[in-house]
């Protein structure tokens, strides 16, 4: 993979950087400006170089073009927080947007209109590649969390540009996840949480055959638990999930990893705030109650074996941790993980969310951008974006 190292003289030319300002907003303004401030390092030595950036991103899922999904809010952040000159183009392709690239001066950043205003984004589209392409004369994909879809913005139009290379956000992700797989410190323990066995499973069955432990919280203890007989009540537990279990756990024994459930939980009526949450001594719920949250003794387990590792992975949260009744054991994992001594990355939205509520998100070893490219790059996946760059 091609890296900012590996581009040649930058001065006076325009480099088309592909981010992720895919950025929570509220009224006009970013509320979470982190995706933004990842960027910046990228962005900053290009311009450095001599170059002038133009800056193209997604934001949100819009119908049409939404002006409340406008780059506006983002760039203007951009602007803020780096004191660079900043313009926010007119569209994202198109005469006019061209125009606006060909007359960008070294040391000034355009930034395009959400790509995702154009239907060939996702579909990538040859077309909207090829327009992307005359926008500048060096491609960088600087969106580790869009690395894995094969967009125009992403695949498309890096093919297209003779001189092409991962950013330094990029890089730095990539580095860190094949360390994590290929030569971690010793022990290693993954701790999943979530949802769903279904989005996991294979993240599941990868860990196990190169961690020392996987620790299981989360709605996603619920179709293991069900697989080895417990009954799980109200819980969020479908049967295919149920099924992917029991067959990781039956070829589980084979792996290198001990598999970890929870020994107690924390249940209520429902998931609600108000709601009356009730530990129970053990993993069986009753009829009419819902597990919400890992339990206390699970809770001190899992801290005990973070702290004990070499190299921690954590993916996701173990209970309903935004409620406060059912926050007690993601807490304590995100403490636990905080405060180890070992190397850490934390991957996924509801992680980095987490970590970011209990004031913890500055200690970590590692947090990734990534939520969907992280899981699929430790299940053995190619990442579009990545071997585009190549």
């Amino acid at each position: 993979m091609r890296t900012l190292g590996d581009l040649g003289d930058l001065d006076g030319k325009r480099v088309l950087v592909r981010v992720d300002f895919n950025v929570p907003l509220k009224d006009g303004q970013v509320t979470d400006d982190t995706r933004i401030r990842a960027a910046l390092p990228t962005i900053q030595e290009l311009l450095g170089r001599g170059a002038s950036v133009v800056v193209v991103s997604h934001l949100g899922r819009p119908e049409d073009q939404e002006p409340g999904l406008s780059m506006r809010p983002a760039a203007n952040r951009l602007a803020e927080l780096s004191g660079i000159d900043v313009t926010l183009a007119p569209g994202v392709v198109g005469e006019e947007v061209r125009a606006f690239a060909q007359n960008l001066s070294p040391g000034h950043v355009l930034v395009l209109e959400n790509v995702r205003y154009e239907p060939g984004e996702t579909n990538n589209d040859p077309a909207l590649a090829a327009e992307l392409a005359e926008l500048a004369d060096v491609y960088v994909n600087d969106a580790f969390g869009a690395a894995h879809r094969a967009h125009a913005s992403t695949e498309g139009v890096a093919r297209l540009v003779p001189e092409r290379a991962a950013g330094l956000l990029l890089e730095r992700e990539l580095r860190t996840l094949a360390k994590l797989l290929e030569d971690p410190v010793l022990p290693l323990v993954a701790v999943l949480g979530g949802a769903k066995v279904s989005d996991k499973i294979a993240v599941i069955d990868r860990f196990l055959e190169i961690a020392d432990a996987v620790l299981i919280g989360g709605a996603m203890c619920f179709p293991f638990l069900a697989a080895s007989g417990h009954t799980v009540g109200a819980s969020l537990c479908v049967a295919e999930d149920v099924e992917l279990a029991r067959s990781t756990l039956a070829t589980g024994v084979q792996g290198r990893a001990t598999l970890e459930l929870p020994r107690d939980l924390v249940v209520a009526d429902r998931m609600a705030a108000e709601a009356e949450a009730h530990t129970l001594d053990g993993v069986d719920v009753p009829e009419g109650l819902m597990g919400l949250d890992i339990g206390p003794r699970t809770a001190e387990a899992y801290a005990l074996a973070i702290a004990g590792a070499g190299t921690v992975f954590w993916n996701g949260p173990m209970g309903a941790f935004e409620l406060e009744p059912f926050a007690a054991g993601t807490r304590a994992v995100a403490e636990a993980v905080a405060h180890a001594p070992g190397t850490t990355v934390v991957g996924g939205g509801d992680s980095a969310a987490a970590l970011a509520q209990f004031g913890l998100a500055d200690q970590v070893t590692h947090l990734s951008s990534g939520g969907g490219a992280t899981l699929e790059l430790i299940e053995g996946a190619q990442l579009p974006g990545v071997e585009a760059l190549r």
